[in-house]
């Protein structure tokens, strides 16, 4: 995942830029970027790594000289952006909140044409210059953005930054979210809500699928009005959110709550306590504990001052020190307890194995996983979640494999609460994971906790559901 911030205003906005793209941080991992524009200074830009260091840290010096009233920043999962580039519509910006499935057939187009790409993304076509490019075959800013939702199939939210203010467009099937926000003087466009609290911004508008908007300090233009069919990313309530963020009007971490409450109303084990796995884990463990009336409690103590994210380094050996070392368990919770974990997800479930062997290291009685969202049968196809090189990087295809001994199975039935293949794919994870028992949450339970029509909501990762349109 990625996330972006934007604003324009009527005065010096780079310190609204740089505080509300750093309110992103938990979205990337890998590459950060910001980009300004003012008459007087023309645009600048600059971009870091975020695989050795925090947002602040890497761009606190930059900005000192910068100055702009208008201006984007963006935290990367995947690619070095913003985007400058000089075309015929002018001089221009793009970030981008991306998975474009074609990109291959896409960049080989310009490269039939005789077109270059000069930057690169982990070795191969940046997605966010493929962007731009095809931002700038368009005979303007509105022409070129709906060019690239017409050629890409998968998922593309963005801002264009340009010498009159930002273009905002929303994915065509809105998986990922533009909100807008305003507050005297000023507008900001973002990701996440959350990033406009501190920053005294009030919501002004949430983008529908497909919707363009032209931004200024002046006000909002609509390019282009919303699609009418929304199919919005689950994942945003259940995992990727901030607890204070909204999306479509509604609240992170009261889903997660009402999540944890719906699998506390289906479970009868008896518990001494109940606890989230940092971080996501902890508002489906609140909703969990009131609901059983469970004491909530912290068997582990995330320790953040000095220990990055543990999927930052590009070391797999230091990727594992760094998810041991920030977690600190308390083996007097621990020791001879029977205790419920509440987590967001099983993708590989790699984390959670490496958390269970600390838990029986503790001397831990019995582990009960409760899972907030249904088993991941099928990987991600529209945004940068379950990144695997195949589909056996999945806990559940690796469970199937051991029952079936194929790598292609049909996973329908395995995709259906309460069949029997279902069940038999359970068993085989909490075998694998060795715990005393495992639950996942059922999709209409997850459904009515996040508050949107099943129709609304993407839910491919879990019934294979979706297309490319």
């Amino acid at each position: 995942m990625s996330g972006f911030f934007g604003s324009v205003s009527k005065t010096d906005c780079v310190s609204d830029v740089f505080y509300g793209t750093d309110y992103h941080s938990h979205l990337g991992t890998k590459r950060a970027g910001i980009a300004c524009f003012s008459k007087e200074h023309g645009f600048q830009r600059a971009i870091h790594s975020l695989e050795d260091g925090y947002f602040r840290n890497k761009f606190q010096e930059d900005i000192k000289g910068f100055k702009g009233e208008t201006g984007m920043g963006v935290i990367s999962d995947t690619d070095p952006q913003p985007i400058i580039l000089t075309s015929h519509l002018g001089k221009f910006g793009v970030v981008t909140v991306a998975k474009i499935q074609n990109i291959n057939e896409l960049a080989d187009v310009f490269i039939r044409s005789k077109r270059t790409f000069s930057e690169t993304s982990q070795g191969g076509i940046n997605p966010t210059e493929l962007v731009a490019m095809l931002i700038a075959e368009g005979d303007n800013f509105l022409d070129g953005v709906q060019n690239v939702m017409n050629k890409i199939k998968g998922s593309c939210s963005l801002l264009v930054l340009t010498d009159n203010g930002i273009i905002a467009a929303r994915d065509k099937s809105g998986r990922t979210p533009v909100i807008i926000g305003k507050k005297k003087g000023a507008y900001a466009v973002a990701f996440e809500t959350s990033s406009f609290l501190n920053l005294d911004f009030e919501v002004e508008k949430f983008l529908g699928p497909g919707e363009i908007i032209h931004l200024t300090a002046e006000g909002l233009t609509q390019l282009k009005e919303p699609n009418e069919k929304l199919q919005v990313c689950s994942f945003l309530w259940i995992y990727f959110g901030y607890p204070t963020s909204m999306y479509e009007g509604i609240n992170v971490d009261e889903s997660r709550y009402l999540c944890g409450a719906a699998l506390a109303k289906r479970d009868n084990v008896k518990a001494d306590f109940v606890a989230g796995i940092p971080d996501s884990g902890v508002g489906h463990a609140m909703g969990y504990s009131n609901e059983s009336r469970i004491p909530l409690k912290r068997p582990y103590a995330k320790y953040t001052p000095t220990w990055p994210r543990s999927f930052m380094p590009q070391n797999q050996d230091t990727r594992e020190l760094v998810a041991k070392m920030k977690l600190i368990p308390n083996t007097v919770l621990i020791k001879d307890k029977c205790g419920i974990f509440l987590d967001d997800s099983i993708v590989r479930g790699t984390q959670l194995k490496d958390n269970v062997v600390d838990l029986h290291t503790a001397g831990i009685k019995e582990i009960h996983i409760r899972i907030a969202c249904p088993p991941l049968t099928y990987p991600c196809e529209f945004l940068n979640f379950s990144r695997s090189r195949s589909n056996m990087d999945l806990a559940t295809r690796k469970a199937v494999f051991q029952l079936e001994n194929t790598e292609t199975p049909d996973m329908t039935e395995y995709s259906e609460y309460g069949n029997g293949k279902y069940a038999q794919m359970v068993e085989q994870m909490r075998k694998n994971l060795n715990i005393t028992s495992l639950m996942f949450q059922k999709l209409e339970d997850m459904v009515a906790a996040i508050g949107l029509p099943r129709e609304k909501l993407c839910l491919h990762c879990w019934d294979g559901s979706g297309c490319f349109d």
